[in-house]
């Protein structure tokens, strides 16, 4: 990056610019298999409460179908269907932030940390666990930090304190915290229930205390760093081999990968980004490379590997989803992967999903300052300058009324009483019925091609048990790793420093982006 394009970021980063919103706004239909799906926004689409505000940074990450656990932070569990802002934070300059499956954790201008949310297995880094769920903003135990990234169920700090660049805190179950260790243990002496110890204090961790950590992002449970040298560091759970480590191994401390070493590190200003089952950067050359699981048929890519389709664009940011990747580069915002609610922003016209890379036509000549994936949905920020009037010709989301194309799935009435009794047996199917399934281990469930392999079919699973056998970090067997899976969650959306259903502009001739 040269020093006039090191110093435009920089700018861009302190003036914000419009945020455009795509995908689905029916929260609760989010990962089901039916429910309505009116109300998507397949375009990128202003919203109104956001309007003409200068937005520096969006974050947006794993999430559940409803906002019950308090990571909106407005001191209660009620869901909002459109930006609101956080008053307990409103004396704060908050310049980064990241979301998990359940909590928020924000970085403020003088290097404090502030979270809220589902803090089961002490992923606020407040120091304690004891409060299952915090729903306003309470300090993490961190200081002069720089910038967070969230997993499901767990969060990383990186500060400028010598010897301890970077932090985490939260579930351990996968080694995704890079202690060396899972913190497993029996639930009791004679089951095989296996739970996981908590971690609510922030740690260092040891084995990258000599090393200064730049960049970090995280997938549902794994995390990928990198530290000043270029060098990058992958940890967690390795299924599809999402590590790029050339095999399936969970990785309990940060482990190297090979291919950006030598002669292939990766520039100041390189991008990386994790999704839920794969991960991906920007190394010599802006070459970007990807590795785990990239589609949802084909074989996985167990290594890193060139995305050809992107060569010779000058990547700017990138975010990644549970199954789809928006990228800004030039003038133009790229989008691609498995969709189902128009989250690719291709419009009324385009087509739900991509297995290549095509440009968002309604923003072709736009300059991009960041984007955030999460799930079902995606952001972008674009810069109002020389602009014209091409954004007063987006549509404008208002919002809707609570549950306004949003119901439920309905439910089938139960049998009158008279004619369960009179059933022969009855009583005894009911309590049958009644016992509960075990939950499947996490890399064994499905949903239709949404996929989240470590998000936990039950919250006995998320709660850290799991039952049958135990999960530790040798080698995976494919047959395991490959085993499709389920992920029911949201996109929990965090706007730093300060979401239609509406007529779309109809999109033009696209084609695969590629630049000689």
């Amino acid at each position: 990056m040269s020093a006039v394009e090191a110093e435009k970021k920089v700018d861009d980063e302190k003036k914000g610019g419009e945020v455009l919103f795509c995908g689905a706004t029916c929260w609760n239909m989010i990962g089901r298999k039916k429910g309505s799906q009116e109300g998507n926004l397949v375009s990128p689409t202003r919203l109104r409460p956001l309007v003409g505000v200068d937005i520096r940074f969006v974050a947006s990450g794993c999430g559940e179908f409803n906002f019950h656990k308090g990571q909106l932070g407005h001191g209660d569990r009620f869901r909002r269907d459109g930006p609101t802002i956080v008053s307990e934070l409103s004396n704060y300059k908050i310049i980064r932030a990241g979301s998990g499956r359940s909590h928020t954790v924000v970085v403020t201008e003088d290097g404090q940390s502030l979270a809220f949310g589902w803090n089961k297995h002490g992923q606020l880094g407040s120091g304690s666990a004891k409060n299952e769920i915090e729903s306003s903003p309470v300090r993490c135990l961190v200081s002069d930090v720089k910038n967070t990234a969230c997993g499901a169920d767990f969060t990383v700090w990186l500060s400028s304190v010598e010897g301890a660049s970077i932090l985490t805190a939260g579930l351990p179950q996968y080694g995704q915290l890079g202690h060396g260790t899972d913190n497993e243990y029996n639930t009791k002496d004679s089951s095989v229930r296996l739970a996981y110890e908590a971690q609510p204090r922030p740690r260092a961790i040891a084995s990258l205390a000599g090393e200064t950590i730049v960049k970090v992002a995280c997938g549902t449970n794994h995390t990928v760093a990198v530290d000043s040298n270029g060098y990058v560091y992958t940890w967690g759970f390795g299924g599809y081999g999402r590590l790029g480590h050339r095999e399936q191994k969970d990785e309990w401390a940060p482990r190297r990968v090979e291919a950006f070493s030598k002669h292939n590190v990766l520039p100041a200003d390189a991008v990386i980004s994790a999704g839920s089952l794969n991960s991906a950067c920007t190394a010599g050359g802006g070459q970007l490379y990807m590795w785990g699981k990239i589609k949802n048929t084909g074989d996985d890519w167990m290594y890193p590997k060139p995305l050809m389709d992107l060569s010779g664009w000058n990547l700017r940011c990138m975010d990644s989803g549970n199954m789809h990747h928006f990228v800004g580069a030039d003038n133009s915002c790229i989008s691609w992967g498995h969709a189902q609610y128009g989250e690719l922003g291709y419009g009324p016209s385009g087509q739900k999903s991509s297995a290549v890379p095509k440009k968002v036509d309604i923003l072709e000549g736009m300059h991009v300052i960041g984007v955030a994936c999460g799930m079902g949905q995606s952001m972008v920020i674009v810069d109002r300058t020389n602009v014209g009037d091409r954004l007063e010709q987006l549509d404008i989301y208002d919002g809707k009324a609570s549950g306004e194309g949003c119901e439920e799935p309905e439910m089938k009435s139960p049998a009158p009483a008279a004619k369960q009794s009179t059933r022969k047996g009855a009583s005894k199917s009911s309590d049958k019925s009644k016992k509960r399934k075990k939950p499947k281990d996490s890399s064994e469930s499905e949903d239709e091609g949404i996929t989240d392999d470590e998000s936990e079919s039950s919250e006995e699973q998320v709660n850290g048990h799991k039952q049958g056998r135990k999960v530790s970090g040798r080698a995976r067997g494919k047959s395991a790793a490959e085993g499709k899976v389920g992920g029911r969650g949201q996109g929990h959306t965090s706007v730093a420093n300060k979401t239609t259903n509406s007529s779309q502009v109809k999109a033009g001739k696209r084609g695969r982006p590629r630049k000689a």
